[in-house]
């Protein structure tokens, strides 16, 4: 069988991915790739971030060898125009006009949305830190293979502060929770198929954790979610809890169905 090829675009600044390292703790790119290794090998997997190239001269002549993208997470807002940020959505048009298979996770829906002209805003709702909870699939959800197979309602590894407010152009809302209206969406642009999530499948309940003790200070101080270190372990005894009852293959269903679609010509 002839391996497919695949593009995984690493969302986070290059400082951050360092600092991730310095503490012991996987970058997005290699938790993605640590759990599409759970279901397959047969992937010849590159990885890209837009924010260190200055140029796309180099992948640009390559891209249309991609069978599908993934486009992970990232601690950046959307909102806060910077160089970086424009470079990444710009990176995502251009895979737009190439690539017909793309999975957008959290940071990478939000810039796939802005890229197609809708928009991100902070969240009105409060944020997920760590864990989404009671996510819902709707009518449109039930039916598309996103979803196949999975729970209509479910607990997910998530990690985001800000929220899809407007969607593009014939976009299909899949579902919702009470934080965000928009937890995952389907819309073409291009000749992209992009299926969009705001939480994560990829990454486990573990590296949240690590996640939250990461940034505790931020958490405390700059973004306000928790009051002190004993409202961040009450939170961090949540998830631990969840660990106890969720099972892996469930969590990672949408994962493995964008993977299934990718095979299909």
């Amino acid at each position: 069988m002839t391996k497919l090829n695949l593009l995984v675009v690493e969302g986070n600044l290059e400082k951050e991915n360092q600092n991730f390292v310095n503490s012991g703790i996987q970058t997005h790119a290699e938790s993605l790739k640590e759990s599409l290794s759970y279901y397959t090998n047969d992937l010849n997997i590159d990885v890209f971030n837009p924010c260190a190239e200055k140029s796309f001269d180099k992948i640009i002549p390559k891209i249309q060898k991609y069978d599908g993208l993934i486009w992970g997470g990232s601690s950046l807002n959307i909102y806060n125009d910077c160089i970086e940020i424009r470079r990444q959505i710009s990176f995502m048009r251009e895979c737009f006009k190439n690539i017909k298979k793309i999975l957008a996770i959290c940071w990478g829906m939000q810039v796939a949305v802005t890229a197609a002209g809708g928009e991100v805003k902070k969240s009105k709702n409060g944020a997920h830190i760590g864990i989404a909870n009671d996510i819902e699939i709707n009518e449109n959800g039930l039916k598309h293979p996103l979803y196949l197979s999975k729970n209509k309602k479910f607990n997910s590894p998530a990690f985001n502060f800000d929220e899809v407010v407007s969607l593009p152009k014939d976009a299909i809302h899949l579902a919702s929770n009470k934080i965000n209206k928009i937890q995952s969406v389907h819309f073409k642009s291009g000749a992209s198929d992009v299926w969009g999530l705001q939480y994560h499948p990829e990454i486990t309940y573990h590296k949240m954790i690590t996640l939250i003790k990461f940034r505790k200070d931020r958490l405390i101080n700059v973004r306000k979610c928790f009051k002190d270190e004993k409202e961040i372990q009450d939170h961090i005894s949540f998830i631990e809890n969840e660990i106890k009852i969720s099972k892996k293959e469930a969590r990672m269903l949408e994962l493995k169905n964008w993977l299934e679609y990718l095979k299909v010509a």
